[in-house]
């Protein structure tokens, strides 16, 4: 649904949660911001967009807001649709975008030397979801701007921490920050408001930079992937809620080492039982626990 003048957002069920992609509308242009999993597209997007008399080929760009199974699964869907589509995203990110393997292997899997992470069941569906390589068509690194109509520009904001390329929007017309989940709060809730998910950083100070930046811009709306739009109040809240998260974090890892809890498995292990629990992806607390190990050593 239009929640902004030319700011479409698309709601859609991700098991037990919902996930969202942005349209942006304008005159001159029509941009889509992420492209789910891999079924998306035929589900979601492409049913959508006749909704509004269109097709894929009347999208002019996808940029994809960071390397994650629900951000970027449907590119290659959405390409095969509209072969001339320009698909860019953060060029930190860009490897993982790119190659299902690479962000299989290097954001899932990278616990596995540690002896734990995801089992082989649910390597199987990341990939499923992944739905196949696609190239990217551009890197970018924030500070670009994008012309969508007479008098509708928007910019591309570089919000590390969740990932190192993490993008977000900031629509100066209307006071809107899309920042799809460079903000995670405490995690991430089913629609009946239990937690689900933990809030996955894997670069503490990146992520707390990025939370600052927010709460300095002040927006009077806050778009997001998994929560719904929230007004400058809520917004605050959410944000300030989310830099409490990592400061809760950060204790937990320095009162555990102090008590000779070193192993990263173990550490995670009680930042699940002390932040959470979360009963769907505990192993991803491991890349906020590794972040403040390398803070503190």
């Amino acid at each position: 649904m239009e929640i902004l003048p030319g700011i479409h957002r698309i709601e859609s069920d991700l098991g037990p949660r919902f996930m969202c992609q942005y349209l942006l509308f304008g005159e001159e242009r029509r941009v889509l911001v992420d492209t789910g999993i891999a079924v998306t597209p035929e589900r979601v997007i492409l049913p959508y967009l006749q909704s509004l008399g269109l097709g894929a080929g009347d999208l002019d760009e996808v940029i994809i807001s960071h390397a994650d199974l629900d951000h970027c699964g449907g590119n290659r869907a959405l390409r095969q649709e509209n072969p001339a589509l320009r698909i860019s995203c953060g060029e930190p990110d860009r490897p993982y975008v790119e190659s299902n393997q690479t962000m299989l292997a290097e954001l899932y899997c990278w616990t596995e030397p540690y002896g734990f992470g995801p089992d082989e069941a649910t390597k199987e569906a990341i990939l499923r979801d992944l739905g196949g390589d696609c190239p990217v068509d551009a890197g970018l690194r924030g500070g670009e701007t994008l012309r969508l109509g007479p008098g509708w520009r928007v910019e591309i904001l570089h919000l590390p921490g969740h990932t190192p390329g993490h993008l977000g929007l900031w629509d100066a017309r209307s006071g809107a920050a899309i920042i799809i989940d460079a903000a995670l709060e405490r995690g991430i809730y089913d629609r009946e408001g239990r937690r689900l998910i933990p809030p996955r950083y894997f670069d503490a100070a990146a992520y707390e930079r990025t939370l600052r930046f927010l709460l300095a811009l002040r927006p009077r709306h806050l778009l997001t992937a998994h929560y719904p739009p929230m007004d400058e109040r809520e917004a605050e809240e959410f944000l300030r809620r989310s830099l409490d998260f990592v400061g809760s974090m950060r204790d937990l890892v320095r009162r555990s080492l102090r008590e000779g809890e070193t192993g990263l498995e173990g550490l995670t292990a009680r930042a699940d039982a002390g932040l959470g629990p979360y009963s769907q992806s505990a192993f991803e607390l491991a890349a906020g626990v590794r972040a403040h190990l390398a803070e503190l050593s």
